[in-house]
């Protein structure tokens, strides 16, 4: 009897306690999740050859039998001598072949003489005959016949025989396995069925059937997920109204007059979004997405000031203390002289002073209140909060992003990241959210120079550091490592920390990186922000968000070791002033890959075209990490490969929810499931 989806897999016959322990670190706890392990690649055995057909460097499958096993010496590396193979001499109607395996003795009862086997690999030729090494393997009359034959992630204590037997008995059962797509949804975009699906993705009869399952699977995986997001953007509205904030409009025209610039058209625009969305009576849950140096704090304060005008709180947190004091800074002067009142809450506002600033919070006798993941510990109660703004969005997750909102009743919620991201992340990544495109950068702001140069370029980009650092400015150097390795070439932060302080002697020189304390990274970005050190070694730490406009030079280290968003996120540290600003880019051993990406950054400072290009080159995985949002792992799909799936998967979510906002209705139900449990890991977020 086949066990319920939803039983451990320990109830499959031949999983013990360690085979269970090696199956939960591929993630697979029940019947269900070893059902949805799907194969990462297939051993396509159609090629079948005869020995005598074979040619050098052909890759087939030959049925043969075993006429003879030759085990390697076990005690020649004890002796000092190179241990021999595993060799095997096998034979059909045409020829003889070998087969060898290094390493592996322990194969050698696998095989036994006079009985026939699949051998599928590469043909290369020896000094007497043709062989293989190391190819696989299974009786001929393994696998039921099967021609293409799925090849799994794997971990130790696990085979792929383990695998492709359990999968292979759990299939046979299948075809009763409960639909968890609703009927329409299924016709509407031609979609198989999911036992159908689940048959071809593990052991498909020929390429078209492997091509509808896993259609059919990246469709389900993605629309589970969207509408899952979806659901999170409508939560609000469907729970309680938002606060309509109706007045405030004079106040936010009086403070863009009172600006010494005028606002770009991208800011115009987004603010124009902002201020609709916060006047309606929904909640407003909107994503600033701006490039560098775009402008997105003002935006930000100028609704603001929309929320306080109307009797409100408004609360900005930042992932950092560093940033954290950064914007407090910021707002203290944008708001000089408009009477309101900034509080700041950190982990570090303690005793006294913080009891006080609490009791002010939660007797609404705050306006704006800055701060850090402090603001969502319990304990700080609000008035009436109205506005919420979480700052580099992608250091938050979901959770933290919803569990500051829950602090108040339905407030709105601003989002603002500085990390371009394409389109069909975005559209998972912030799936509950508008999203507002900020691509302009404010006049006066000179493009940033950027060189790509090898290790023989690096005394010259010290002389134009050091001819920066005599005019005043400060510069960044930016290492791979914390410490130097002797398993690796790489510069690191502390060397070159060395050997800038003995080169720049003269300049204050600094070294910030992941291991020092909170307190300590603090003191060191505090002394550099207030122009006190003039050169800052550091790990990419200072990735994002730090504005230091004095800074004019932005020197990266093993530039092949980044990827495309960060180095454009790294080079966006400088050309933050009027002043001309520079980003050297020193490779050593490049990689094809690493000069493209180093082409492209010196040939564009468009962080939307570097997200898509950075996308597509190193995918989402890399990109992005997907867990810090809340967003659980994909199995089967992949964003940078399937985004024409995307646009019609949600077209279909926004169509399934328009029909049941909520999915309460029986034919919705198992997608509801589905959902739930894709999204157990952040369930307190309230889908």
């Amino acid at each position: 009897m086949t066990p319920e989806l939803g039983a451990p897999v320990s109830a499959i016959k031949g999983v013990g306690g360690v085979r269970e322990a090696a199956l939960a670190r591929l993630g697979i706890r029940t019947v269900g999740d070893l059902l949805r392990h799907y194969p990462r690649d297939y051993e396509d055995r159609r090629d079948k050859r005869k020995i005598g057909d074979l040619s050098e460097n052909a890759c087939a499958v030959v049925r043969a039998t075993v006429v003879s096993v030759e085990k390697g010496d076990p005690r020649a590396s004890r002796r000092g001598a190179r241990r021999s193979p595993l060799k095997l001499l096998v034979r059909d109607d045409t020829g003889a072949m070998e087969i060898l395996f290094f390493g592996a003795p322990h194969l050698a009862n696998a095989f036994k003489r006079g009985e026939e086997y699949l051998f599928y690999g590469a043909v290369t030729r020896g000094v007497r005959a043709l062989r293989m090494l190391h190819p696989d393997f299974g009786r001929a009359d393994e696998d039921g016949g099967r021609d293409i034959l799925p090849v799994y992630p794997l971990t130790a204590g696990l085979s792929r025989k383990n695998l492709r037997g359990w999968i292979a008995a759990l299939l046979k059962s299948a075809a009763g396995i409960e639909e968890c797509l609703p009927a329409d949804t299924i016709a509407r975009n031609k979609l198989c069925g999911l036992a159908y699906a689940l048959e071809n993705i593990h052991y498909p009869a020929d390429m078209r059937r492997l091509r509808e399952a896993k259609y059919r699977l990246v469709f389900e995986e993605l629309l589970t997920l969207q509408t899952g997001l979806l659901l999170l953007k409508s939560a609000s509205g469907i729970k309680g109204r938002g606060i309509a904030f109706r007045d405030g409009g004079a106040a936010v025209a009086g403070f863009v007059e009172s600006l010494p610039f005028a606002l770009t058209g991208a800011q115009k625009n987004t603010l124009g979004d902002i201020e609709r969305d916060m006047e309606s009576a929904r909640v407003m849950n909107r994503l600033v997405q701006g490039d560098v140096g775009s402008g997105k704090t003002v935006i930000a304060a100028a609704a603001m000031c929309k929320a306080v005008k109307c009797g409100y709180l408004a609360v900005m947190m930042a992932p950092t203390e560093t940033l954290a004091k950064q914007h407090l800074e910021e707002f203290e002067r944008l708001f000089r002289g408009r009477g309101l009142r900034v509080g700041f809450l950190t982990g570090a506002v303690k005793g006294a002073e913080r009891r006080s600033l609490l009791e002010k919070i939660e007797k609404n006798e705050i306006d704006i209140l800055i701060g850090t993941h402090a603001l969502i510990q319990p304990g700080v109660a609000y008035g009436k909060l109205g506005l919420v703004v979480t700052d580099e969005q992608h250091r938050f997750g979901v959770r933290q992003r919803v569990g500051l909102s829950k602090k108040g009743r339905d407030p709105d919620v601003l989002v603002m990241t500085a990390t371009p991201i394409p389109r069909t992340l975005a559209l998972i990544l912030y799936g509950d959210l508008d999203i507002s495109v900020m691509d302009e950068r404010p006049p006066g702001r000179r493009p940033v120079v950027t060189r790509a140069v090898d290790a023989s370029g690096r005394d010259a980009a010290y002389r134009l550091m050091r001819r920066e650092l005599a005019a005043g400015r400060q510069a960044y150097v930016i290492a791979p490592l914390i410490e130097d390795s002797d398993e690796s070439s790489l510069r690191s932060a502390t060397g070159l920390f060395e050997e800038l302080s003995e080169r720049f002697r003269e300049y204050a020189v600094a070294l910030i990186h992941g291991r020092m304390k909170q307190a300590e990274k603090d003191a060191v970005m505090g002394a550099f922000y207030a122009g006190e050190t003039k050169l800052l070694v550091s790990t990419v730490l200072i990735e994002v968000g730090v504005n230091v406009p004095n800074a004019t030079v932005m020197l990266i280290e093993n530039a092949e070791r980044f990827g495309l968003a960060q180095l454009h996120q790294l080079r966006g540290r400088v050309g933050r002033g009027l002043a001309q600003s520079y980003c050297v880019l020193v490779t050593e051993n490049p990689s094809k890959e690493a000069a493209e990406r180093a082409r492209i950054m010196v040939s564009t400072e468009d962080g939307f075209a570097i997200a898509e290009k950075d996308l597509e080159l190193r995918g989402p995985g890399e990109f992005f990490g997907l867990r810090q949002h809340g967003i659980p792992p994909l199995r089967i799909a992949n964003l940078a490969k399937h985004a024409k799936v995307l646009t019609a998967v949600k077209a279909e979510a926004e169509r399934l929810l328009a029909d049941d906002p909520l999915l309460e209705s029986p034919k919705n139900a198992p997608l509801k499931a589905e959902i739930d449990a894709l999204f157990a890991s952040v369930a307190d977020i309230g889908i």
